[in-house]
């Protein structure tokens, strides 16, 4: 029999599984924060030690049974990040092929049919990566720099984006918003000139969580926030349109996976990117990640040794893995 390993590592949860050959799931693994952003390569390598000697110790195989793995790492951007990633994938001392993508590639093969087509992230932050059908060409666009490179739309973005129509109530540039209200209440600011002063001065530490709050704002009926959410939609559909040219799917029928819980605030998000991205390929079908990431990890594992059979194996995993707490 012979056994694939999957690698999520992210920046909050990792996560390893182990999978025989007829797609079931036999070893998991978790821990925190593996990205080296977060907590440097030492942590990055303590992070995948951890997971990877939790599946292999529930799975009771050694690691020299391990025939192909797939690893997702966030934080491995560029192509001068790979040999760091590869020296401390390396100490596991796994003797089989290894495939190494950023983790936000992971939702391409864990949620398309065929293995290839686009993966969009939206959660604390966002990500897009994309595969053309023979993996001959690869697209991205990498997050994280909104402030210089557009790209949107995750949390935080969605939280900057409804202050700004607070900013533009309290300017006379725009209406009145309920936005402004709840903020207000957030903060514990007075009124909205000092709400307006503390953000500029720093003192109302912007949480993450506020994003909940634009969400509830927005399923009142705010015209505003309404107007945000489907700005946020705009945002991924427009990072994903790019990603399409770049690997050219534009005239092709694929699947565009939404990961992340973003997608959870409001459906104009969805619809909204839904409606940009059917601008630029009207043949792309959405649909949402309904196993963790990971599953694609085991299945970039299970390529290296079985190719594009290892898809037959795809139903067998997801259906295995539903025992899992994750």
């Amino acid at each position: 029999m012979k056994y694939y390993l999957g690698v999520d590592i992210g920046g909050t949860k990792s996560h390893a599984l182990i999978a025989d050959e007829n797609g079931q799931v036999v070893g998991f693994g978790r821990a925190g924060s593996g990205s080296w952003e977060g907590v440097g390569y030492d942590g990055l390598k303590r992070a995948l030690e951890n997971i990877t000697d939790q599946a292999l110790g529930t799975s009771g195989i050694t690691i020299d049974k391990i025939a192909g793995a797939g690893m997702g790492i966030a934080g491995f951007d560029w192509p001068s990040q790979r040999q760091p990633h590869m020296d401390i994938i390396n100490n596991l001392g796994l003797g089989c092929p290894v495939e190494l993508v950023n983790d936000a590639a992971l939702g391409i093969p864990a949620g398309t049919r065929q293995g290839w087509g686009l993966s969009v992230v939206s959660g604390t932050g966002c990500n897009c990566r994309g595969w053309n059908a023979d993996r001959s060409r690869f697209g991205r666009a990498v997050g994280g720099q909104t402030h210089w490179s557009r790209e949107a739309a995750g949390g935080y973005d969605i939280v900057f984006r409804a202050l700004r129509a607070v900013s533009f109530e309290w300017t006379k540039r725009g209406p009145r918003t309920a936005l402004t209200q709840a903020f207000l209440e957030k903060t514990g600011a007075a009124d909205l000139d000092s709400l307006i002063e503390g953000l500029y001065l720093e003192q109302f530490p912007l949480d993450r969580s506020y994003v909940m709050m634009v969400f509830e704002i927005a399923a009142q009926g705010d015209s505003e926030a309404l107007q945000v959410m489907r700005w946020a939609g705009d945002q991924l559909g427009q990072m994903a349109s790019g990603v399409i040219r770049q690997v050219g799917l534009q005239n092709e029928s694929f699947e565009v996976v939404q990961i992340g819980s973003i997608y959870n605030g409001h459906p104009l998000i969805g619809e909204q990117m839904r409606e940009t991205i059917h601008q630029t390929a009207p043949h792309a079908e959405i649909v949402r990640l309904t196993v963790p990431p990971v599953v694609g990890g085991v299945l970039l594992g299970m390529e290296t040794d079985l190719g594009k059979r290892a898809y037959l194996r795809r139903q067998q995993i997801h259906t295995s893995i539903q025992d899992l707490q994750i």
